[in-house]
């Protein structure tokens, strides 16, 4: 047996699709959860084809390098869960600002780099934009020298201002 609901009447109310906002959540949320997974199968789906991908290259850093399609994308946490020290991972959110197609996270992340042993740690802000229910933009602003130092083993100074 099957059951039908019976069309909508004229005048009657249905419910509405989701509002941009609604929609950018859901999918940061997804985005999140399959992060949090490992699930490099749920990355690679929320990603668009092609990624606007944004991380400054860092060549002591070899996961942090420029990106452009969904497997690339979904493929830097793999990459990162190889040179780091998965159980030392940890990333906190403290703030997820939504504003139609556009969501920003900031936070805080650290880790210990596995070549050298040495930890990193500092904030971070993504900016992500969902455009058809895929992510078309992954911006990440992060403390790149600590990152930098951890993997290269050694102190890397800060340019002096003159």
């Amino acid at each position: 047996m099957s059951v039908t609901s019976p069309a909508p009447r004229a005048g009657s109310t249905t419910t509405a699709p989701p509002s941009p906002a609604e929609t950018t959540r859901a999918v940061v949320q997804e985005f999140l959860a399959a992060r949090a997974a490992g699930d490099i199968g749920r990355l690679t789906a929320v990603f668009a084809d092609e990624v606007d991908w944004l991380l400054a290259e860092n060549p002591a850093a070899p996961w942090i390098r420029p990106r452009s399609t969904a497997a690339e994308c979904a493929a830097q946490f793999a990459e990162l869960m190889e040179h780091t020290v998965p159980e030392d991972a940890h990333a906190s959110v403290d703030a997820f600002l939504v504003d139609g197609a556009d969501a920003v996270l900031t936070g805080r992340l650290s880790g210990t780099v596995r070549a050298t042993g040495r930890s990193f740690s500092g904030p971070f802000a993504l900016r992500l934009t969902v455009e058809n229910g895929r992510i078309t933009r992954h911006h990440l602003y992060e403390n790149s020298l600590s990152i930098a130092e951890a993997a290269s083993g050694h102190v890397i100074a800060a340019p002096s201002e003159g």
